[in-house]
């Protein structure tokens, strides 16, 4: 795989998913339909994810191209795929919080090795150069190059007052109780991967998740987080995430800086 092409592709497609994203976001109303399993699905999210789609497979044709919009269609058999959640934080966005972000992630034999975050309401574009170290992109965003980069680290945490973020949308009593277990400095809120962001970004050093995600949530903030240090492990037995399971359901899990004393 030719990694620097990799990622200036996933990172055009990711601005160009945003401002189409935006379109929708910034008109008086937009439609919001209810999928098969009950979460909410709109244009911005259907417009995004052909967007991304029709670029990706020009680009790279040979490669199995799995989308959150077109899951139920795949079964996957490749063990190096594309993934992609065209619009995460869909809730964020019918509510117009700005919390919702533009993911694409590589994986390779469980493992997703390169990855672009980009919350376009927010103008924070993070993603893994094509050697792995993970960046924020300052804007404005030229979709054909590159603009000012910051390499981004994981905190060196203290056990005696960590910083959490935690959902917006998915705080529960689970979660709490998981929280309460740590010495805690202080706590934060975010939606969709911005999450993994932030610990990558050493504004957050650990963020638990006890609730259903899927691989195309994930894939590409953990591929950033794993880009500044971090590391992103199964709750039950501490493994690291793996990606390509079937059903695409992740377990619950711990992402989170090395140092943190893990309970």
């Amino acid at each position: 795989m030719d990694m620097e092409r990799l990622v200036a592709v996933m990172r055009r497609l990711a601005l160009e998913a945003g401002d189409a994203i935006m379109a929708i976001y910034d008109a008086p109303d937009f439609e919001v339909r209810a999928k098969s399993d009950a979460s909410p699905v709109t244009a911005a999210d259907e417009a995004a994810d052909a967007l991304i789609s029709a670029g990706l497979r020009a680009a790279f044709p040979d490669l199995t191209l799995i989308t959150e919009e077109q899951a139920a269609s795949h079964e996957l058999t490749a063990q190096t795929f594309l993934i992609v959640d065209p619009l995460d934080g869909t809730k964020e966005f019918v509510q117009r919080r700005g919390d919702f972000t533009v993911n694409i992630a590589y994986v390779e034999n469980g493992v997703p090795l390169r990855g672009v975050v980009y919350a376009p309401a927010k103008g924070r574009l993070f993603y893994t150069l094509a050697d792995g170290r993970a960046v924020e992109e300052t804007g404005p965003f030229a979709k054909d190059a590159p603009g000012a980069l910051t390499p981004i680290r994981v905190s060196r945490p203290d056990n005696t007052a960590l910083m959490v973020v935690a959902s917006k949308s998915h705080r529960d009593r689970a979660t709490d109780d998981y929280i309460a277990r740590y010495a805690v400095r202080d706590m934060t809120s975010a939606g969709s991967s911005l999450k993994f962001c932030l610990v990558a970004t050493g504004e957050a050093d650990l963020y638990p998740r006890l609730g259903r995600t899927m691989e195309w949530d994930t894939a590409a903030g953990d591929a950033v987080l794993r880009g500044a240090g971090g590391h992103v492990v199964r709750f039950d037995d501490h493994s690291p995430l793996a990606y390509g399971k079937s059903g695409w359901d992740n377990p619950f899990f711990i992402a989170y800086a090395p140092g943190v004393a893990l309970k």
